[in-house]
């Protein structure tokens, strides 16, 4: 996904708690610089400040971060000339999406049976509305005659 020209994340979104993967194809590799570093930290004080030297490929210089549980995930890159793309003295600065806990399942001694009595009433409700459609669409072929004159004609 590209979230910004020349920058790109192996995800659809940023959440915390998780590691993503940052490839930078801006102006450092279009320089052709040898190393660049990626300075970054968390929330809007820079909080857990750190830079990590990317590694150099074919199509951009590649790093893996671990996000934590912040708002925001701020970052800038540095070459290894001590110049900085730094998005114009803004900083790149994303927003972190929370992990969503509403339907995770806390185990505990009863969880099976509920599972299990989830599914059986699952699998029961599709069988009723597969019952339910072919008595619609075959019903009134039966009644009408329309069925049996398919059966002649496809002998």
């Amino acid at each position: 996904m590209e979230l910004l020209k020349n920058i790109f994340f192996n995800t659809d979104k940023l959440t915390q708690n998780s590691t993503v993967k940052i490839s930078y194809t801006g102006k450092f590799f279009q320089d052709q610089s040898e190393e660049v570093y990626i300075h970054y930290g968390f929330g809007l004080l820079w909080e857990n400040l750190t830079e990590v030297k990317m590694e150099k490929t074919e199509i951009g210089f590649q790093a893996e971060i671990n996000l934590i549980n912040a708002d925001t995930f701020n970052f800038c890159f540095r070459n290894g000339n001590d110049e900085w793309d730094n998005n114009n003295c803004a900083n790149y600065i994303f927003p972190l999406e929370k992990i969503e806990t509403d339907l995770v399942v806390v185990p505990n001694e009863n969880t099976s049976l509920s599972t299990r009595r989830l599914r059986k009433t699952y699998i029961w409700s599709k069988k009723i509305r597969i019952a339910v459609y072919k008595i619609i669409t075959y019903l009134p072929k039966i009644i009408s005659g329309n069925y049996k004159r398919k059966l002649k004609a496809a002998e």
